[in-house]
């Protein structure tokens, strides 16, 4: 059989894995069936291994956390600004709220800690609790004791913590609405739930993960342009995979879409895992069990994307449009039916100024269904989107409508066609707390390996999910090379 490792799709997580294999004395390829992948900006915590690893800080990373990290217009007027210094997000905390900013050094410290467990967690495979491997009890083990040696005050509110809503947690702290609204958002984002259900209080807990301590929104970075530029792997962008060549029950390669095909027994699939078992390899080679349980994967697009171009700076770094826990909850009501939102969820980021003088503001709209109750999207349907965020926006800033000269929609069912998320989710698969962990993608099969010899899933659908940026590349390959260097694969 051919050296020879195939990764499907060039995301970050699959670069990552082809240049861990290639690092591993392995011929990488990675094929790219679209010409252009995304703009090599991605938001999440890069484990510093993978930085330290690929010498990605000497390749021209550049990774950005804003500060203030977040703004929320006040009903009274003015903004709450969260900082990445917690004394001066107590006082901004303070104008609105004097208890809860008597409690936020506490709330910060107390998230940290558990966040903290969860780095170590994410930057290794998830360890399964029903494994009779010496392994895997072994990592059990570990797990434990590091969970021990938090203490006690940490076991609890973890233990609390995971099954609760973020509303639920989040009132037990603080009173303030706009606070509540400004760290509950986190727990929903890029989920076809609201604040009120359950696990998402765990959700909240997943995006502060590599976040400081009072800081619960990732960083950007342009990892993927930096991976992209790495030598060591070949990307052939434009090469469609039409197949997964199976054979014997081991994989044998990829049939391209444009004819031919590649020999290779070692495939890594980036692409989502309902994609990758259903579409790319023929069903009748796994289970139906298995069938069974890919095919009922969540993975439910609630999220759009709207550019806007300004002749004029927008005022902030980073907008937040949602005042209070009912209003997301609300917003989620609408969605749950199949509808957009008629007041959405908004997270406006401002790129600052570009070459021709002009500023680009990025906004995620949430609730916007790929599915709709009444139709398709349509340019109609784009138009009218677009036209919504900038009227909730300019509720905010009066001056915005005037400022803006262009502006672009791109809808779940756009994102799906444009960058391969599955029905516009860009997590692959949602983060809920049945599929998490060992239950990531699908129980059973969580560790990066298939039914399908030589068959491996290393994209944001497999552990840890989206918003850590390489952390499921890197598990994968050391998943692989685990099992090349045992014999288990060849």
């Amino acid at each position: 059989m051919s050296a020879l490792a195939v990764v499907i799709g060039a995301g970050v997580d699959a670069l990552v894995c082809g240049h861990y294999l290639a690092r591993a004395g392995r011929r990488v390829l990675v094929l790219e069936g679209r010409t252009a992948h995304d703009d090599g900006t991605e938001i999440g915590w890069i484990p510093p291994r993978i930085v330290r690893d690929l010498a990605l800080d000497r390749r021209g990373l550049a990774i950005h956390r804003a500060d203030p990290w977040v703004a929320a217009p006040l009903a009274a007027g003015g903004r709450l600004e969260l900082s990445r210094d917690i004394a001066r997000s107590v006082e901004a905390i303070r104008r609105v709220s004097p208890r809860d900013a008597a409690k936020w050094p506490a709330f910060s410290e107390r998230m940290g800690r558990l966040a903290r467990l969860l780095e170590h967690l994410y930057a290794a495979p998830p360890p399964d609790p029903v494994s009779r491997e010496l392994g895997g009890l072994v990592r059990l083990a570990g797990v434990g004791l590091r969970m021990r040696r938090l203490g006690k005050q940490a076991i609890e509110d973890l233990l609390r913590l995971l099954p609760m809503s973020a509303a639920d947690w989040l009132d037990d702290w603080f009173e303030s609405d706009a606070l509540k609204a400004v760290l509950g958002a986190a727990g929903i984002t890029n989920l076809r739930q609201g604040p009120r259900s359950g696990g998402t209080a765990f959700v909240l807990l997943h995006h502060h993960v590599g976040s400081p301590a009072g800081v619960f929104r990732p960083p950007l970075s342009n990892i993927g342009r930096a991976l992209a530029e790495l030598p060591g792997v070949e990307i052939r962008r434009g090469a469609e995979i039409s197949r997964i060549a199976v054979r014997e029950g081991r994989v044998a390669g990829v049939l391209l879409a444009s004819g031919g095909e590649i020999a290779a027994s070692l495939v890594i699939s980036g692409a989502d895992p309902r994609r990758t078992l259903l579409e790319l390899v023929d069903p009748g080679w796994l289970d139906p069990d298995v069938v069974r349980a890919v095919r009922n994967i969540r993975s439910r697009g609630v999220v759009a994307r709207v550019t806007l171009m300004l002749d004029r700076s927008p005022g902030f770094t980073t907008l937040m449009v949602a005042p209070s826990l009912d209003y997301l909850e609300r917003a989620y009501d609408d969605a749950k039916y199949g509808r957009v939102s008629r007041a959405p969820y908004l997270e406006a980021a401002s790129d600052g100024p570009t070459a021709d003088g002009r500023h680009r503001v990025n906004v995620h709209v949430q609730y916007a269904p790929y599915a709709l109750a009444d139709g398709e999207w349509d340019e109609a349907r784009r138009t009218a989107l677009g036209r919504l965020v900038v009227e909730v926006l300019s509720q905010h800033l009066p001056d915005l409508g005037a400022a803006v000269v262009e502006r672009s929609v791109l809808s779940p069912r756009d994102l799906e066609d444009a960058y391969g998320f599955p029905e516009g989710q860009a997590h692959h698969v949602e983060l809920a707390l049945d599929q998490l962990l060992w239950m990531r993608p699908v129980p059973g099969w969580a560790r990066y390996r298939t039914p399908i010899d030589g068959l491996y899933l290393c994209g944001p659908g497999t552990h840890p999910g989206g918003g850590i940026a390489g952390a499921a590349g890197n598990n994968a390959a050391r998943q692989i090379i685990s099992d090349l260097r045992s014999g288990r694969l060849r």
